[in-house]
């Protein structure tokens, strides 16, 4: 069983009311996720318990940070845990389905942590299906809502198995954008990447940076590379 909450060196995720609990997934992509100016308007597309949203504040304090999720249940944790910590004044976290959701000013950093599963079995529960699903929100859905929403500088940013990448980029060159960061996850050196951190933009960039990380060397030693990225956050 996951545990009730995860203390981190600034603020602490409660989760006991949230399908999808805190994860390597969500830890990689608040720690690498770009922002192009500092006093960034960010927002973070199925925020669940608000550990991205967190994450992303603590890595740029002069930005403010709107967290969106259509489970009403992982908005009142989300809340809580922002009202929790040092960053209350500068997160907004609404219960809103992104395929809905107006703004005016735009955002010059998108970070989602998505639904992922087309094909797969649904789960019987309704709240976790609705977070693992495509069901809930489509890749392209997804990506058209991100492109209205990103402001023309702005970097769209997500973690996604690597399965789904073709599908994913696909969706987005349709809407419009073009790919510039790819970071390939591998869990140990001997295993072949499951995970990818993409990075999305409205305009093409001379190159495509690529990179590599691993997350342990062996089970529970973490690598020096995931160590660095995630050093302000984990406690030891």
């Amino acid at each position: 069983m996951a545990n009730d909450y995860f203390q981190f060196k600034q603020f602490t995720v409660h989760q006991q009311r949230c399908a999808m609990k805190v994860g390597t997934d969500g830890m990689l992509l608040g720690a690498w996720a770009h922002v192009p100016v500092t006093s960034a308007r960010i927002l973070d597309i199925g925020t669940g318990t608000g550990l991205i949203a967190l994450m992303m504040a603590q890595r740029f304090p002069d930005a403010s940070v709107i967290g969106i999720d259509i489970d009403q249940d992982a908005v009142s944790q989300a809340q809580e845990n922002v009202v929790a910590s040092p960053f209350a004044s500068r997160i907004t976290i609404c219960h809103k389905n992104i395929l809905d959701f107006e703004d005016t000013e735009g955002f010059y950093a998108i970070v989602s942590n998505p639904p992922y599963f087309v094909d797969a079995l649904t789960c019987p529960d309704q709240q976790r299906t609705m977070a693992r699903h495509t069901i809930s929100l489509t890749y392209e859905g997804l990506m058209r809502s991100a492109y209205r929403l990103l402001k023309p500088n702005g970097l769209f940013s997500l973690v996604i198995p690597s399965e789904c990448r073709s599908s994913i980029e696909a969706e987005a060159c349709l809407a419009g954008f073009f790919l510039t960061r790819v970071c390939m996850i591998r869990t140990t050196p001997k295993k072949e990447s499951k995970r990818q951190l993409i990075e999305f933009s409205k305009y093409p960039k001379n190159e495509l940076f690529i990179e590599e990380g691993i997350i342990e060397y062996t089970p529970n030693v973490r690598s020096s590379w995931y160590q660095q990225l995630t050093q302000d956050f984990y406690i030891r």
